[in-house]
């Protein structure tokens, strides 16, 4: 079963438990996988094949589905920050719990611990030297992290390594 089916699943019984919250949060979950596809099918029927059917082509992976998935979960982190700073606890509780909801299905978050052991395979790889390296390790290093770490402590830790 792919994720985006997985996705759908949890949707029919959480609509069928009458779990508000979640029903909410997988349907704008679903609206933002589905501008997705359509984005993709835009970028497609300008390259298409004659026969080629479109609707089976825009179809998102499950990695490109995490990616959304990761996108909205930064979304309402952000949010929270806003809420926060703004003395608004209770819109940032319901953030907090979609982003709970979301990162459910969302691979496990690395630690720091594990980041910097990958950052400093990274700079060894990259032969990066100082800060202006930062390009070249973050390229060796993004596709090993992707949608396990957030990318902002990703670069703030490879700015420490590098300044050292």
């Amino acid at each position: 079963m792919t994720l985006k089916d997985q996705l759908n699943q949890d949707y029919k019984e959480a609509f069928k438990a009458k779990e508000e919250k979640k029903v909410s949060v997988l349907r704008l979950l679903s609206s933002a996988i589905k501008n997705k596809e359509l984005e993709k099918r835009a970028k497609l029927v300008g390259a298409a094949k004659e026969g080629e059917d479109l609707e089976k082509a825009s179809q998102l992976t499950d990695e490109e589905v995490l990616a959304v998935l990761g996108i909205e979960a930064k979304r309402r982190k952000d949010s929270i920050e806003q809420y926060r700073s703004g003395n608004r606890e209770d819109l940032a509780g319901q953030e907090e719990a979609e982003v709970k909801i979301l990162s459910v299905y969302l691979p496990e978050q690395m630690g720091e611990d594990e980041v910097h052991k990958l950052v400093k395979e990274a700079i060894a790889e990259s032969g990066a030297a100082s800060q202006q390296d930062l390009g070249k390790v973050m390229k060796v290093l993004m596709p090993r992290v992707k949608g396990k770490a957030d990318g902002g402590m990703v670069n703030k830790i490879v700015k420490e390594e590098l300044g050292n």
